[in-house]
C-alpha cells in the first residue's frame, strides 16, 4: 500500500458482497466496490492438492505476465478482497453460498444465464432467503432474449454494440481497442445499478436483480449512432483518428515522428488555434466560426494544422498550444504514465508489496471522494486464503471443514493461509 493513501473504512463500509464468476466483468465490479470499503468474499473453484496455481481459482490468476507464480493483473483485479474456495457443482458448496447470501447485501455473478438456477442459487431461491439481497448479473447478452444462451465475451459484445466497426482506418480491418473495454463498461454499468438499487432499498427495504448485458453496455456509449441512422439513414463508418462531424479534432504528425492530438473544435478555441499556427485567413473566415462550417472544410483545416505541426517537435507543439489554451496532448505509453508527475500528484500510481518484498505499481482508486475516499487496504489474496476463517464465521466446526476438504468441496489449503 502506498503510505500516502490513507486506510479508511470507505463509503461502502459495512456492505457485504459475494463475488461469483471469474475473469473480468464481475470481478471488476466487485473490485470497484471493494476499493470503497465493501467487504468482498470472492468464491473460486479449488485447486488440486491445495496448489496456489494451475487449474484452480479464477483463470485471471494465470493470465498475461506472471510474477512469483501469479499474474500481476490479479494484484489489481482482486485487491481488497477475500478468497474462499468452493466447488459450486457440489450440494454442500451450494448450501454454503446460500448461508453466505443470508447475511449479504450484494451478490455478483457473471456466469451464463441459468447457471445459477441450475445450482439452486437463482434469484428465486436467494431472495427468498434474503429479501434484501441485490443480485448483479453480468452476461454477454442478458438474462432474456433469443441470444441469452450464447457464450458471450467482451470482444464479441464490442462488435455487436457497434464499437468494433468504428475502430479502424477507412478501408482497413477493424481492430480491437486494446483492452477489454466491453467487460469494463459492463462492470461500471453494473456498479451504477448496484448503487441505485441500494438507494431504492433504503426506501422499500427490498433487494432486486440487476441484469447487465455486455453488448448493451457498449451500445449505451455509442453516442449519436442510432438516432443519426433513424433520422438520416446514416451509417457511421470508420474514420481513423478523426472525430466525424466535429472539427478540427485529429492526430497530427510532428517533426520528430510523434503525433500531437489536437482538439480545436470549440468556436473560440478554433480561433486561438488558427492564430497560433499563423493562419489568419482561417481565423477570420466567417464560414468557419461554427462547427457546421468547419466540418465542411475539415480537410483544408487539417492540412493547415499538419503543415504547422510537421515543422516542430511534439513537445514544441504542445508548449505553443498550452500557451494558447488549446486542448492538446501526446500519445502516452505506460512508461509515460508511470513517470508522469500529474499521475503521481493525483495518487493514480500506488505501490503494494508482493510476498517477495518487491514493490508493484498499481492503478490508484477513482473516483476521488473528498471525505470518504477509497483506498488500497489489502493485497490480492492467495487462492482460498480466507476459506477457513469465513467458514468458521458461518459456524462450521473443524470436523465439518475437514469433511469438506476430504470431499474436495474446498481446497486443502494450509492453515497458514486461513
Amino acid at each position: 500500500m502506498d503510505k500516502k493513501t490513507p486506510a479508511n473504512k470507505g463509503p461502502l463500509s459495512g456492505l457485504k458482497v459475494i463475488e461469483l464468476g471469474q475473469l473480468i466483468a464481475g470481478p471488476f465490479a466487485a473490485k470497484t466496490l471493494a476499493d470503497f470499503g465493501a467487504d468482498v468474499i470472492k468464491i473460486e473453484p479449488p485447486a488440486k492438492n491445495g496448489s496456489q496455481s494451475g487449474s484452480g481459482g479464477d483463470p485471471l490468476r494465470q493470465w498475461r505476465m506472471i510474477k512469483d507464480g501469479t499474474s500481476v493483473w490479479w494484484q489489481v483485479q482482486s485487491r481488497n478482497k477475500k478468497s474462499i474456495t468452493l466447488d459450486l457443482k457440489q450440494p454442500e458448496a451450494q448450501e454454503i453460498v446460500r448461508s453466505l447470501a443470508r447475511g449479504a447485501d450484494i451478490l455478483i455473478e457473471n456466469f451464463r444465464p441459468n447457471a445459477m438456477e441450475g445450482w439452486g442459487l437463482g434469484p428465486d431461491v436467494l431472495q427468498d432467503i434474503n429479501p434484501q439481497l441485490i443480485m448483479l448479473r453480468i452476461s454477454g447478452y442478458g438474462q432474456t432474449g433469443p441470444y441469452k444462451d450464447k457464450p458471450g465475451f467482451g470482444v464479441v459484445a464490442e462488435a455487436m454494440g457497434g464499437l468494433r466497426h468504428l475502430t479502424a482506418e477507412p478501408g482497413r480491418v477493424p481492430v480491437r481497442v486494446g483492452v477489454s473495454i466491453g467487460d469494463t463498461l459492463a462492470s461500471l454499468h453494473g456498479v451504477i445499478g448496484v448503487l441505485m438499487a441500494l438507494q431504492e432499498r433504503n426506501k422499500s427495504g427490498k433487494g432486486q436483480v440487476i441484469d447487465v448485458a455486455l453488448y448493451e453496455a457498449v451500445f449505451n456509449c455509442m453516442e449519436s449512432l442510432l438516432p443519426e441512422f433513424s433520422s438520416f439513414g446514416a451509417i457511421r463508418e470508420p474514420a481513423g483518428s478523426e472525430l466525424p462531424g466535429i472539427a478540427p479534432s485529429n492526430a497530427y504528425p510532428c517533426a520528430d515522428g510523434a503525433y500531437a492530438l489536437i482538439a480545436g473544435n470549440g468556436d473560440s478555441i478554433f480561433k486561438r488555434l488558427m492564430a497560433t499556427i499563423q493562419r489568419p485567413d482561417l481565423e477570420d473566415d466567417a464560414s468557419l466560426k461554427q462547427n457546421e462550417g468547419r466540418v465542411k472544410a475539415s480537410k483544408k483545416i487539417d492540412l493547415a494544422i499538419k503543415e504547422w505541426t510537421s515543422k516542430l517537435s511534439c513537445e514544441q507543439v504542445l508548449i505553443e498550444l498550452d500557451k494558447a489554451q488549446v486542448p492538446a496532448g501526446r500519445i502516452y505509453t505506460v512508461k509515460d504514465i508511470a513517470q508522469d508527475p500529474h499521475y503521481k500528484a493525483r495518487e493514480m500510481i500506488l505501490e503494494q508489496k508482493l510476498d517477495s518484498g518487491e514493490n508493484l505499481m498499481v492503478p490508484g482508486v477513482i473516483p476521488k471522494l473528498s471525505r470518504t475516499p477509497g483506498s488500497l487496504r489489502s493485497a490480492a489474496p492467495k487462492l482460498g486464503e480466507h476459506t477457513l476463517s469465513v467458514l468458521k464465521e458461518l459456524g462450521l466446526t473443524d470436523d465439518q471443514i475437514k469433511a469438506l476438504k476430504d470431499k474436495g468441496i474446498i481446497g486443502n489449503h494450509e492453515a497458514k493461509y486461513s
